[in-house]
């Protein structure tokens, strides 16, 4: 009999929730969770998001939640900038806090399945499976306008587009969790 496969989910946040948010589906974290560690083993899953840096950012409720249900959470204070026209703008990039832990957890997982539609990742996902293991992305194929790089889905050794999951890991749209704030990549 075959050991079950060793997972780690990585979440992008806010990319993640650009793409729910565009296929008008409002995601159950912990159903999301159970998704993928049906037939495998979860050695850790990770939601990497920016916040403001006060109390009253919608997100800290689910990065709340998260941290009591089994999810690694990495955030940083977003930054705050002002844009060309004269607007105020936040940034907060994770991209360099996903690929240092996925580097740090690949040799004890045997399929890193990553949520992003960000092309950033495609090195990532080379290096990940430079040390023999499997890489996932979910993300979609089906917003408007497009939020998943060509290159990052063509890298990948398997691609799941998240219309075709909702059912499995939605929750009624009144539970939806807003990110209010820009972050760019």
């Amino acid at each position: 009999m075959t050991p079950p496969e060793r997972v780690a989910l990585f979440i992008d946040g806010p990319n993640f929730h650009g793409t729910a948010r565009s296929l008008n589906i409002s995601v159950d974290y912990a159903k999301l969770r159970d998704f993928f560690s049906r037939d495998a083993t979860m050695v850790r899953a990770y939601f990497y998001t920016a916040l403001r840096d006060n109390e009253d950012d919608p997100v800290r409720p689910l990065v709340d939640w998260m941290t009591y249900n089994h999810y690694r959470v990495v955030s940083k204070i977003a930054k705050e900038y002002e844009t060309h026209f004269g607007g105020r703008r936040l940034k907060g990039n994770m991209d360099v806090e996903i690929a240092v832990d996925a580097l740090e957890i690949s040799p004890h997982i045997d399929h890193l399945i990553l949520f992003t539609g960000d092309g950033d990742f495609r090195r990532l996902i080379e290096a990940i499976q430079d040390k023999g293991r499997r890489v996932t992305v979910v993300s979609s194929l089906r917003t408007q306008p497009m939020m998943l790089s060509d290159a990052l889905r063509r890298q990948a050794d398997n691609f799941i587009d998240l219309a075709d999951i909702k059912e499995s890991i939605s929750r009624p749209a009144s539970y939806a969790v807003q990110y209010p704030h820009q972050h760019s990549a």
